[in-house]
């Protein structure tokens, strides 16, 4: 038994994210997200049962954000500027910016990334966490820190 490990980390997760090292990407998907053909090369987890923002949550009080390095070591999906879809609002970007700066971190850190321009950089991914996330555009990249 562990201590400290938030219970929606399983063993395979937590393993897949100790084999991570500063820079690597991981990603936290939500319900419609396809992790084969977008991140063919990462580890693929399940934890369904879970939420976008509830496995971010648990993910940083694990893994640090790269905040010395990047800009900006965290981006959620947004539509692509010529869909046609327009989101204004969006609970699970609301919960990603209260939980990192619940985690000490400034929103500022946070970036956005169209939905095309997210699957490029989701396919340089290490680990896909693949939640039951189904609000629509819940999907966020993470970039590995050092502390």
């Amino acid at each position: 038994m562990l201590r400290g490990i938030p219970d929606i980390i399983g063993s395979d997760l937590l393993k897949a994210l100790a084999d991570t090292g500063h820079g690597d990407l991981i990603v936290i998907a939500d319900h419609f997200y396809p992790p084969y053909s977008k991140s063919p090369h990462a580890v693929s987890i399940q934890a369904k049962g879970t939420g976008s923002v509830e496995m971010l949550d648990a993910i940083l009080k694990l893994v640090p954000l790269d905040v010395e390095y990047s800009k900006e070591p965290i981006w959620y999906i947004v539509p692509d500027q010529d869909s046609g879809v327009v989101v204004e609002t969006n609970p699970v970007w609301d919960g990603i910016k209260q939980t990192v700066a619940a985690h000490g971190y400034d929103p500022a850190c946070i970036g956005t990334l169209e939905r095309m321009k997210f699957y490029e950089k989701a396919g340089e991914a290490s680990v896909t966490v693949c939640t039951s996330e189904t609000q629509p555009y819940g999907c966020i990249i993470l970039k590995k820190g050092v502390k």
